[in-house]
């Protein structure tokens, strides 16, 4: 529905690809079709994509949701076993047979998968081109209407497992058609706009952004791998001026810049989100951009992405100097429509049409009064600006203290030698826990164990002071920039166990 409201009106207009290598919103529409017919003919339950980001997730998006079978992206980084795992357990679900899986290394998944298609014969077989060069009209007639309704699932995105076993989000179709006609004006770009997407497609953003840009008419591109040079690159060579970044990407990109400002004149909004932003980061950032409108998005999986938003005149008035923005900047902004929040015991909890909170398999996650959840600890000030204080999980109990590592990591950060922080509890038999922190220094940077401690003591009370400082040469991320505290907490506890101290 949403992609022929935008062909309707906008059928020769740039939908994804380079300028070199695309597909206007109708040869996206005539694809999207082939793709519905031909999933329909093999009899197809599940459709699997494993790859980095091309013209053909957009076309598996859109055919999976015509044909009526939901599209499930899996983190093409995971190992062959963990693969395996989640093919099979997609294959107990399809008792008429196997998925079909459209990646970009078959060879690798040819004996974890019966039906496999690479991503080119994939885009070749949509477009009616070998290849996919982006020129053709589809092949075959175009499948019957859809008869998908808002109930059917429509995507399935599994979780990353950092903390327990993957689990499949459940996404129906009107979760995300909820989100994106609340949060987004259609047809509101004009036709210079061009979208950089370098969040993966198993990620909740790397789909709502295909939906949502693909609502407003702004081009999609996607940059299969990332590096702050290719990133630069891509925002120039393309005059990109709408760009989403997760805050390891935005560093890695503020590093390479050294102070030097980031010479983008096309680029006119800066989103980031997907983990926590260091304040001393977005500041330079805010520097190297200062033409850009940056947002600040907030939201989880299975919320069908973001629920609040910190907004560009927020984010220019923190620059600007005024303390009240400023302070702000460590927030996640306003709830977008739609969007209730509860906090309860210092939990968020939400509620709304695009929040699901249903995993398949399980039980939902919502109560009696359809509230989610979200484990996260934070709190609404009097503006209504939402505070993300981290995973309840990840609070710290020092003597029945509760601490969140977010305080103690930004005092560290603000230190000029430290470049990341990693804040986590240690068990302790006195205390319960006490506070330990994984340090990154930046390069040439000098500062020892003490020096931070003194540093920390400056800004808090010395209960929340590090008592235990282990210095490394990265911290563990996922992909999408999310901090691996259990990894780091393990790695700590494995050294004070080993050498008695980690600092």
């Amino acid at each position: 529905m949403l992609l022929e409201m935008v062909v309707s009106a906008f059928a020769d207009r740039i939908a994804v690809g380079t300028t070199a290598r695309h597909l206007t919103y109708q040869q996206l529409w005539d694809a999207a079709g082939a793709g519905a017919a031909e999933l329909r003919r093999r009899g197809v339950r599940h459709l699997v994509y494993v790859g980095q980001g091309d013209l053909a997730f957009p076309v598996a998006l859109y055919a999976a949701a015509w044909a009526g079978v939901p599209l499930v992206p899996l983190n093409y980084r995971l190992s062959d076993e963990q693969l395996g795992e989640l093919l099979a357990q997609l294959r107990d679900l399809d008792a008429d047979g196997d998925p079909l899986v459209v990646t970009d290394d078959p060879d690798r998944l040819a004996h974890l998968a019966e039906h496999v298609v690479s991503l080119e014969d994939w885009v070749g077989l949509t477009t009616g081109r070998p290849g996919g060069d982006g020129e053709g009209q589809g092949q075959g007639d175009e499948p019957d209407p859809s008869t998908t309704d808002g109930e059917d699932v429509a995507v399935l995105l599994f979780t990353s497992g950092t903390t327990a076993t993957p689990k499949a989000v459940v996404l129906r179709h009107r979760h995300l058609t909820s989100y994106v006609v609340t949060s987004i004006e259609f047809a509101g770009a004009g036709e210079d706009e061009a979208v950089l997407i370098t969040v993966p497609p198993y990620h909740i953003a790397g789909v709502a952004s295909v939906l949502t840009n693909a609502y407003a008419t702004r081009r999609i591109i996607e940059l299969p791998a990332f590096s702050p040079a290719a990133w630069l690159a891509t925002v120039r060579d393309e005059r990109i001026t709408h760009a989403m970044l997760v805050p390891t990407m935005l560093a890695r990109v503020v590093e390479h810049l050294a102070g030097a400002p980031a010479d983008c004149p096309s680029l006119r909004a800066l989103a980031y989100g997907g983990a926590r932003m260091p304040i001393t980061v977005l500041e330079r950032a805010l520097a190297a951009f200062p033409d850009a409108g940056f947002v600040n998005a907030y939201g989880l999986t299975e919320t069908s992405s973001t629920l609040a938003v910190l907004g560009p005149e927020d984010h220019r008035a923190a620059r600007d100097g005024d303390e009240t923005a400023r302070r702000r900047l460590a927030s996640a902004g306003r709830l977008v429509p739609g969007i209730e929040v509860e906090v309860r015991d210092g939990e968020l909890w939400v509620r709304g049409e695009q929040v699901s909170g249903e995993y398949l398999g399980r039980a939902s996650n919502l109560d009696e009064d359809g509230w989610f959840p979200t484990r996260d600890r934070g709190w609404v000030d009097e503006d209504g600006y939402l505070f993300i204080e981290g995973r309840a999980d990840d609070t710290i109990i020092r003597g029945g203290e509760n601490i969140a590592p977010a305080e103690v990591e930004d005092v560290l950060l603000a230190h000029p030698a430290v470049l990341e922080a990693a804040v986590v509890g240690v068990p302790d038999e006195e205390w319960g826990q006490v506070i330990a922190a994984a340090v990154v220094l930046r390069p040439g940077g000098d500062a020892d164990a003490d020096e931070l401690r003194a540093h920390a003591r400056e800004h808090l009370r010395s209960s929340k002071t590090p008592e235990v400082i282990a210095f490394r040469d990265e911290l563990p991320h996922t992909p999408t920039g999310k901090l691996l505290r259990r990894q780091v907490l393990d790695d700590v506890v494995h050294e004070i166990d080993r050498e008695g101290t980690a600092t």
